[in-house]
């Protein structure tokens, strides 16, 4: 027989499981429901960067991909990595070929300590795909919620250094969401001066809000 104490654990651990409620829509007793898994299945759509660079989103930011991404990075609900990675690998995988590689945008030291966990990077490990990190931070920036385009282009402006020479080797960068295109700009301006050719950026979401992005429009393969 077990120890009583176990069965305490055991009874904890089945209450809050029973407590859980799905992070798309509330129902109770799941941490994601099979709708709203559905809604997370990857519809990527094709943009450009202010800059130019071209950007697969798998999903919009909105609805129970917006709330499931929330959750994630201001909740501490690391269990949504494994079905979000998923949709991510919706968009990305197609990007690879021909030994390109996934390069995370990084996450900031602040943020790093507050979560205890990269949140781009956490996706391409459950995506299936080790992230080769590049780039680094060189120095604090202020939060971009609530900034323009023209205030995140300035605002990231310098705040990334790579971490390494490219001698011409190929990478998509990644990040979970995408809303001007000014970091996936600034990092692409970084590593080309590095010496590396980035070929293109994904994202898991995207969002309109302050766009400075173009040419959205569903796609099933990037050439």
């Amino acid at each position: 027989m077990h120890p009583p104490h176990w069965r305490a654990i055991g009874a904890e651990i089945g209450a809050f499981l029973l407590a859980a409620s799905c992070a798309g829509c509330d129902l109770p007793g799941v941490f994601l429901c099979e709708g709203c898994r559905g809604a997370l299945t990857p519809a990527p759509r094709e943009l450009r960067t202010p800059g130019g660079l071209r950007v697969r989103a798998a999903l919009p930011f909105e609805g129970v991909a917006a709330r499931c991404i929330r959750s994630l990075k201001g909740e501490g609900a690391t269990v949504l990595a494994r079905p979000l990675g998923t949709t991510l690998s919706g968009a990305l995988l197609d990007e690879l070929d021909d030994g390109i590689r996934a390069s995370p945008i990084p996450t900031s030291r602040a943020a790093f300590r507050r979560r205890g966990y990269r949140v781009p990077d956490m996706l391409l490990a459950r995506a299936g795909v080790a992230p080769w990190r590049l780039l680094g931070h060189s120095g604090a920036r202020a939060d971009q919620r609530g900034l323009g385009r023209a205030e995140r282009a300035q605002n990231v402006r310098g705040s990334m250094r790579a971490r390494r020479r490219g001698e011409g080797a190929r990478v998509v960068l990644v990040d979970d969401v995408v809303t001007t295109g000014a970091t996936f700009d600034e990092a692409a301006r970084v590593l080309g001066q590095a010496g590396f050719e980035v070929v293109a950026a994904v994202a898991l979401a995207a969002t309109a809000r302050h766009s400075g992005l173009r040419g959205d429009a569903p796609t099933t393969r990037s050439n």
